[in-house]
């Protein structure tokens, strides 16, 4: 059985039919064994469907990945119509942040003609901020509704699909960003050697995901928000995102830890909902215990989100 109901804990009952669902069970994204141990279950909670997926950790290398997984073609099945990431934020409600990162840690011109692609572009505020700094901007969305809307609605440039995509042409990019998007992808590894081949020489990737060595996920487990069950198929920690990229041809610039007071105290409250929540649970709720636990989190290198800085190495 490719998944687990459990009856005392689904919040809903199953609006998808196991049934009408194709399943894989694919090799290790990382080293391409397949000798896994099971990491922990969790259900779909943003998902609504009502059905529990496990994540397992290779023995070989400890990359984490969704296993079994619905195939690719069945995967849109599972982002709601009002999926958070493809929704737009109103004007006056965009930071003046990159995702909540300061200008000096992304190392990003502002200013000037680049040429930036953004993979997974999502609801477009990103693509809209840099193409208000001067960037020449496109994006690539699996969303084909949310591309048919950015392109419609704020008249950008943005192609349905992934990478490799028939329209994108080497080194045709500076940068490109893959903010909360490559933990969504069935072969990350393929993605990654496109984005190389991209870029131009001296072009920078950047990278941001969730860290599934982190503390907030040892305190929640099956209720860490980040886990996003069947969406996220691939949980990353910093030694597997490194060696990864590594893999498809990049070299490490910088790696930081980003600190989700918000996340933690959304994973508290899902965790809250069980009747197996601790006090610790119940205190992370609030902002202040919050904003502590992702202090220390940060500080000790155990954020659950991480960045990357990559470059392709030079042949």
């Amino acid at each position: 059985m490719p998944f687990v109901l459990k009856d005392s804990l689904v919040p809903s009952a199953p609006t998808i039919s196991p049934h009408d669902i194709r399943w894989e069970e694919p090799d290790c994204l990382l080293c391409g064994q397949r000798r896994w141990q099971t990491l922990v279950e969790a259900p779909d909670i943003q998902g609504g469907t009502g059905l529990w997926f496990a994540v397992v950790q290779c023995l070989e290398c400890g990359l984490c990945f969704t296993n079994p997984r619905p195939t690719a073609s069945c995967l849109e099945l599972f982002y709601p119509a009002d999926y958070k990431p493809h929704q737009s934020k109103p004007a006056k409600g965009r930071r003046t942040g990159l995702f909540g990162l300061r200008r000096n840690r992304t190392g990003i011109a502002w200013n000037g003609l680049g040429r930036l692609l953004d993979f997974g572009c999502g609801g477009g505020d990103f693509l809209c901020r840099m193409r208000d700094e001067g960037w020449q901007v496109t994006g690539v969305d699996a969303s084909l509704s949310t591309v048919r809307r950015l392109t419609r609605e704020l008249g950008l440039h943005v192609l349905h699909g992934t990478l490799p995509h028939p329209d994108l042409q080497p080194h045709s990019f500076d940068v490109i960003t893959m903010w909360h998007s490559l933990e969504h992808v069935p072969d990350p590894r393929s993605v990654l050697r496109e984005a190389r081949r991209l870029l131009t020489p001296h072009g920078r990737l950047y990278v941001a995901v969730p860290n599934i060595d982190s503390l907030a996920f040892r305190i929640f487990g099956p209720h860490w928000f980040a886990l996003d069950l069947p969406r996220h198929l691939v949980h990353f920690s910093p030694l597997t995102l490194q060696f990864l990229l590594e893999q498809a041809g990049f070299r490490i610039i910088s790696l930081r830890m980003q600190r989700r007071s918000a996340w933690i105290r959304h994973s508290a409250r899902l965790a809250c909902r069980y009747p197996e929540a601790t006090w610790r649970h119940r205190l992370l709720r609030g902002r202040l215990g919050s904003r502590v636990a992702a202090f220390y989190s940060c500080l000790s290198g155990q954020s659950d989100c991480m960045t990357i800085v990559a470059q392709p190495w030079l042949d």
